[in-house]
């Protein structure tokens, strides 16, 4: 174990002319303090040129879509503390395993350590591991695939015998029916004395009963093979089933004894676990990988050892994630899903920068009203302005636009921008205007143009981008890209210049209408693979995010006349 000693890195920069920050970083949106930037800078130094132990973040070659041949990228972590003796310096840390290591010179320890050879990890896993063993043994068993197949075919032999015998039966039945009501006739003639008929409706009642009996005993003779069959097959399925219940309850209770050996401590020397912290969440089992970020590790590792924190970032290294967006040394704050509940203990008693998510971005700003008449009100919303009410901030373009028109029947929302957007918005003022434009937004009549400012120069002229999106679920509101759940997202483009700081300005035509799309379809690797400029999710915040919707046109609901919207940007 390595001592503090070799873990409190000095400052090879001279910091004499940096002023401490008031408070601790706000880690879900953050931009680096210089200090950050520079513990950033002489970590990534040393990253470059380490020789103790080696991984392949993908950094030989191109920078490129990460797959275990070319490399797998991982988020890094500084936190500047002070020590009891007042210097500054900072620790450093990695997410998750490098090398499949928890260990490495450098790097403060995980919160805890499973990979410890005296464990219960191991010993605990090995047991899973076992059963593992054993439910794939039975499932490769080619007794199972035989006993399966035999049983389809009974099951369909058994049907086919009793529809054919049935069928049968329908035709001799009606056969009887004919000759029961001809002699009936025959007896009436006198051509059939009554000894004669009663034989007749006897015999025939006779074979009604064999018919019968016959179809009574195909049936049990069929329920007793498929029965044997079935037996056999449900034997092996209960088998897979008891060993596939003992692994659930064996992975549940070591889930439950690993995540309560996580021990979170904070600046008031207060401890909690993983399973006190998500007790109170929606989800009470924490996800796979709480507790590994980069974060967490560091503040435990400060805590513990009477570090004073000052501020903190974390930055990728490496190739990007096939389905994320993340770009090499740039700097990305603390994921939601698995960091937000375990930060919001770690960080209580610690004054941190404000939440700029409870700040009214919107606040001492108009919109402009660019159309409006008895059906329609078309504005051009400002940059950092919600379209909606948000989950903290209820002022938005719908809430103005209902001030402004207090009398009707809506507004109703047709569409929406991000926050950052700048651009054209049409609200619905009627009920009868929201059902066509509806209609018109949902059979793609509506076309919409966006212009942005790339971080970057394009090559080719115009293209298309089809990459299905879905949300983050681990770090929310973040989209990805995701062939297997996403939905489909298509955009077209075109190139209009670059400027001098070779930054590319682009029309944007969204096919569709996916969250993010045209922010991750521009700044994915198998999209654009250059970021908006200013976009603070997938690229680098700058004064704005230079997106802006340009242009709009739809039918108008009453008159059906096309109306065409254009308002200019103004980056």
């Amino acid at each position: 174990m390595q001592t503090l000693t070799e873990l409190f890195t000095p400052f090879q920069a001279d910091i004499s002319n940096i002023t401490l920050p008031e408070r601790f970083t706000f880690p879900f949106y953050y931009q680096p303090h210089p200090l950050s930037v520079l513990a950033s800078e002489q970590l990534q130094e040393h990253l470059a040129s380490q020789t103790k132990w080696q991984h392949n973040f993908g950094l030989n070659g191109e920078l490129s879509v990460d797959t275990e041949e070319n490399g797998t990228g991982k988020m890094f972590g500084v936190l500047v503390v002070k020590n009891t003796q007042g210097q500054l310096g900072f620790l450093s840390a990695f997410s998750g395993k490098i090398a499949d290591q928890n260990l490495l010179p450098h790097f403060v320890p995980p919160v805890f350590d499973m990979l410890t050879n005296d464990g219960f990890f191991k010993s605990d896993l090995s047991a899973i591991t076992e059963i593992n063993s054993q439910v794939d043994a039975l499932k490769q068993n080619p007794k199972f695939e035989q006993l399966k197949q035999q049983l389809i075919k009974a099951e369909q032999s058994q049907a086919d015998e009793i529809s054919q015998l049935q069928a049968a039966m329908v035709i001799t039945r009606a056969e009887r029916k004919k000759k029961r009501s001809l002699a009936a006739v025959q007896q009436t003639n006198a051509q059939l004395n009554d000894e004669a008929f009663q034989a007749l409706v006897d015999e025939l009642g006779r074979q009604s009963v064999a018919e019968k009996n016959q179809l009574k005993y195909l049936k049990l003779d069929w329920a007793n093979k498929v029965q044997t069959i079935r037996a056999e097959f449900e034997a092996l399925q209960t088998e897979l089933k008891t060993l596939q219940s003992k692994r659930a309850a064996l992975s549940n209770a070591l889930q439950h004894k690993l995540f309560e050996q996580y021990q979170f401590l904070n600046i008031e020397g207060k401890t909690q676990s993983l399973n006190d912290i998500f007790a109170q969440e929606k989800n009470p089992v924490p996800p796979a990988g709480s507790g590994e970020c980069a974060a967490p590790k560091l503040l435990q590792y400060a805590f513990a050892h009477n570090l004073k924190p000052i501020c903190m970032a974390e930055f990728w290294w490496g190739v990007s994630p096939k389905s994320e967006v993340r770009q090499h040394k740039k700097y990305y704050p603390s994921c939601q899903s698995k960091c937000q509940p375990i930060l919001g203990h770690m960080l209580t008693g610690m004054e941190l920068d404000d939440n700029p998510l409870l700040e009214n971005p919107a606040e001492g700003k108009d919109i402009e009203v660019v159309y409006q008449d008895e059906a329609i009100v078309v504005i051009n919303k400002p940059e950092e302005f919600l379209s909606v009410p948000g989950r903290f901030i209820k002022d938005s373009a719908y809430t103005r636009v209902q001030e402004m028109f207090p009398n009707v029947e809506g507004p109703f929302v047709l569409h929406r921008l991000d926050m950052s957007t700048s651009g054209l918005l049409v609200f619905a003022l009627t009920k009868r205007a929201n059902k066509s434009l509806q209609k018109q937004f949902i059979t793609r009549h509506v076309e919409k143009r966006y212009v942005a400012l790339l971080s970057g120069a394009l090559s080719d002229e115009q293209g298309d981008i089809q990459l299905p999106l879905r949300g983050d679920l681990e770090d929310r509101p973040r989209q990805m890209v995701c062939f297997e759940h996403g939905k489909p997202a298509d955009t077209h483009w075109e190139r209009l210049s670059i400027n001098a700081q070779g930054q590319s300005k682009v029309y944007l035509y969204p096919r569709t209408g996916r969250t993010h799309q045209l922010r991750v379809h521009c700044a994915h690797q198998h999209g654009l693979n250059m970021a908006i400029v200013g976009d603070d999710l997938y690229g680098i915040k700058a004064n704005r995010l230079h997106l802006h919707a340009e242009s709009l046109s739809f039918d108008h609901p009453y008159s059906k006349e096309r109306m065409h919207f254009q308002v200019k940007e103004n980056f």
